[in-house]
């Protein structure tokens, strides 16, 4: 099977046992051609694809709002586990469809780490697709309240939008700092788990519980927030008194919806967590356990086969050496 390539244990040229191989050591060697791919990548293409994951993970989020909305008396953890698998939706499309995601382009940090990459490039790409994804969220606002989805459900879809958003600015910095580390090592370890696969559907299944847990809990992801959240201010900004008056609350219970609120008490926390969440953490975590790795012999190289041998072959060994 294609989706267990990197499981698989690997065979000698000599014709001998197979030579047994980490999957993590697999893994690990992807990660840096997945890093250093996103840093080298021409900048229109790189700019290009993060305004579609941009609009993908607002697309995502339109999703969960969809799903939760007039949830009522419903199990408050099943709810959100829905909303979270609905969510899941937007890392899949980034990964199968292409995509440039700040939250998992951060992993280019192993690249850096191994100096294939500099300083400089790094924060070079990492500064486009931020942009990128900014500008794709902003486009899906523009098109949702077009489109006039605020209106759904007599309105609550909007309200619904209205509460997720405020609800994100009222995380101290440490809190929203930490929501945002939390976030993006379950993204980051989503995709680092992609890289045991070739398969698309594998793919796609590997994400999905991940993104469910960091959605379910409440953790915080700048890009989905580049979204929400600017949602709902147009929302507290452009509706009716009738739309307000309809859900029985007022636009005044919503006024904390401010670009600046947002941008110093959400957006600038969580993004610096997400930095340290897939960056620091996942990224060059993974990449000093890698330093320590002892390279074994290359077998090609070597006159004897290099394998696991069973008791039986040790056994054979000391007879044939005890006889001579």
């Amino acid at each position: 099977m294609k989706d267990s390539y990197a499981n698989a244990p690997q065979t000698s040229s000599t014709g001998h046992e197979p030579i047994q191989v980490s999957s993590h050591f697999s893994c690990y060697h992807q990660a840096e051609i997945y890093g250093k791919s996103k840093v080298v990548k021409a900048p229109w293409q790189s700019f290009g694809l993060a305004v579609f994951a941009g609009a993908f993970i607002a697309l995502a989020f339109v999703f969960y709002l969809t799903v939760t909305t007039g949830a009522g008396d419903s199990a408050w953890g099943l709810v959100r586990l829905v909303g979270g698998i609905a969510f899941s939706l937007g890392l899949i499309l980034v990964v199968i469809c292409g995509g440039e995601l700040f939250t998992s382009s951060v992993l280019s940090s192993v690249a850096w780490a191994q100096k294939q990459v500099t300083t400089s490039e790094l924060l070079k790409c990492w500064s486009r697709v931020y942009i990128g994804n900014f500008v794709g969220a902003m486009l899906m606002v523009g098109l949702i309240m077009a489109a006039g989805l605020y209106e759904l459900d007599s309105g609550n879809w909007g309200l619904n939008a209205l509460k997720v958003s405020q609800h994100k600015l009222h995380h101290t910095w440490v809190q929203a700092f930490s929501l945002g580390i939390l976030c993006n090592m379950l993204v980051c370890l989503g995709i680092w788990m992609t890289f045991a696969s070739r398969e698309s559907l594998t793919k796609a299944i590997l994400l999905i519980l991940p993104v469910a847990m960091f959605v379910s809990s409440g953790f915080e992801h700048s890009i989905a927030n580049l979204f929400m959240v600017p949602l709902g201010i147009t929302i507290q900004s452009v509706a009716s008194p009738e739309f307000f008056a309809s859900l029985g609350v007022t636009q005044e219970q919503f006024a904390d919806l401010t670009v600046a609120n947002f941008v110093f008490n959400n957006l600038i926390p969580v993004t610096l967590g997400n930095i340290v969440g897939g960056g620091v953490i996942v990224g060059l975590g993974y990449w000093w356990i890698e330093q320590g790795q002892i390279a074994l012999p290359d077998p090609q190289k070597s006159h004897q086969p290099h394998f696991f041998a069973s008791p039986l072959h040790t056994e054979k060994a000391k007879n044939s050496q005890e006889s001579k």
